[in-house]
């Protein structure tokens, strides 16, 4: 699907569409002077149908054009996110443009509300994680004029540019690792698989390729809140409590095989001759680990420059697949 730059919508179309004039769009959206209640009701209505959002420097970037580029990220809690600021910063600013961010904690209702209010400065671009967006937020970057860059994730369609890996490829390589090695009694452990949806697109995919070579998953964990060293580590003591027989275990990310390793130390469970960890995203600090995790190393620093890359050249749509790297490591 192929994103259709369209006109920034303008006052002037609201108060058309809502049958009144500019200054009376003006007072509603202000929420100051006189109007109806029923006026009111008019002119929202045609502020949601066009995706209109109100430029709050409206003659100040006109004629210069905006330089500000606003990441929307779902979290700073680990490094992932960061990486991918820091790759797209260098960039920005060797060009001359300001980035802003803001974190929407994997909330598609806050992604929108943020997303709102970072298109009310007419940033030039504005990058958002993933595919998954409300319909509202989607219709506002339609309507928005500037550009739209969608990170870390392959595995849809994009509004404009895409830049990422694919998930699902990510957890079916995951799962074949495990498989080519023997282990067929494998768990899992995660954070919130309907709020972090790529982490969600892994797992899908890494329980379908164990099916499909007739060792399905036999148990997972899933603990409440984001994901964390902690939440790793609470969430295999409490799976290997209900199946104690497992030889794998399959984590959302490195910072929750991380905690599962520190509870494997901690009970004197041997890895991997007694159990197997696997995490995604290469950390730094899976590699400094006693024995080096096993996982899935992400471009995330790589994603963040050529999506930066890509704004500053005014490129036109596309995807970018920047791939991924296996990393045997000494935990499987």
């Amino acid at each position: 699907m192929e994103f259709k730059h369209q006109a920034t919508v303008t006052l002037a179309e609201v108060a058309e569409a809502a049958g009144v004039g500019e200054s009376t769009v003006s007072r509603v959206l202000r929420n100051h002077g006189s109007f109806s209640g029923r006026t009111r009701e008019r002119v929202m209505a045609a502020v949601e149908r066009l995706g209109y959002v109100p430029n709050r420097i409206a003659g100040t970037l006109a004629s210069t054009g905006s330089r500000l580029v606003a990441f929307v990220i779902p979290s700073l809690s680990n490094i992932v996110f960061p990486d991918v600021l820091r790759g797209a910063s260098a960039v920005l600013e060797e060009n001359r443009y300001q980035a802003v961010f803001s974190v929407t904690d994997y909330d598609p209702g806050q992604e929108e509300a943020l997303a709102a209010a970072m298109l009310a400065w007419r940033p030039a671009a504005v990058m958002l994680a993933g595919y998954e967006h409300t319909e509202g937020t989607v219709k506002m970057l339609r309507a928005s004029g500037c550009r739209v860059v969608e990170l870390l994730d392959l595995d849809g369609d994009a509004l404009d540019i895409a830049v990422g890996f694919s998930n699902r490829a990510a957890g079916r390589e995951s799962a074949t690792f495990l498989l080519e090695r023997g282990y067929r009694r494998i768990g899992y452990v995660g954070h919130d698989l309907n709020r972090d949806t790529r982490a969600g697109k892994r797992f899908s995919s890494f329980c379908a390729t164990l099916a499909a070579r007739d060792a399905p998953l036999v148990g997972r964990e899933i603990v409440a809140g984001a994901s964390s060293v902690e939440n790793g580590r609470l969430g295999l003591q409490r799976l290997l409590a209900r199946i104690s027989d497992l030889d794998a275990v399959y984590f959302s990310n490195d910072d929750m095989a991380l905690g599962g390793y520190f509870h494997c130390l901690a009970e004197g469970i041997a890895v991997p001759s007694k159990l197997a960890i696997f995490g995604y995203n290469g950390l730094d600090i899976g590699r400094a680990m006693p024995q080096p995790l096993s996982t899935i190393r992400t471009p995330r620093v790589a994603t963040g420059k050529i999506a930066a890359q890509l704004v500053v050249a005014n490129a036109p749509p596309q995807t970018v697949d920047l791939g991924f790297e296996l990393i045997e490591g000494a935990t499987a």
